[in-house]
């Protein structure tokens, strides 16, 4: 096996599929350029696969600030328009505080306590066809 799977990526933030649903889970500080790749990343995913739904975990993140709020926010308007829902799952209460205090709503995203609660809320809420999109039929 190479070393460079067994190794994360400097400045690349995974992206797992999980069935319909896009993973994302983030650690620390998220730097413009990662972020950049990371919104390029999920946009060609979505596109791709035709996946129905975007779960950002932020339990590894300790801070929010505006440029991180703004990203977020910013994944979930491309992926609204590319017909998934994204879900930020695992917001600490000090980081729920902060994005109030700075105004930051969060507009189109969903949150959910935990990142099991996300993925249900994702799965649960999902239509069985999108028009423009792959048809699937529902289990």
């Amino acid at each position: 096996m190479s070393d460079a799977y067994s190794r994360p990526v400097p400045g690349h933030v995974p992206v797992l599929r999980l069935g319909d649903v896009l993973l994302v889970t983030l650690q620390g500080d998220l730097h413009d350029s990662t972020a950049q790749q990371l919104q390029q990343d999920l946009a060609e995913t979505i596109s791709r696969t035709g996946v129905r739904g975007v779960l950002i975990d932020i339990s590894g993140v300790e801070i929010v600030d505006s440029f991180l709020g703004r990203v977020l926010a910013e994944i979930a308007a491309q992926a609204k328009l590319l017909a998934a829902r994204t879900v930020v799952a695992g917001m600490r209460p000090a980081v729920a505080i902060t994005l109030a205090e700075l105004g930051l709503t969060l507009p189109g995203l969903s949150t959910a306590l935990s990142t099991e609660a996300g993925m249900e809320l994702l799965t649960q809420q999902t239509p069985a066809y999108r028009p423009g999109g792959p048809r699937q039929e529902s289990p």
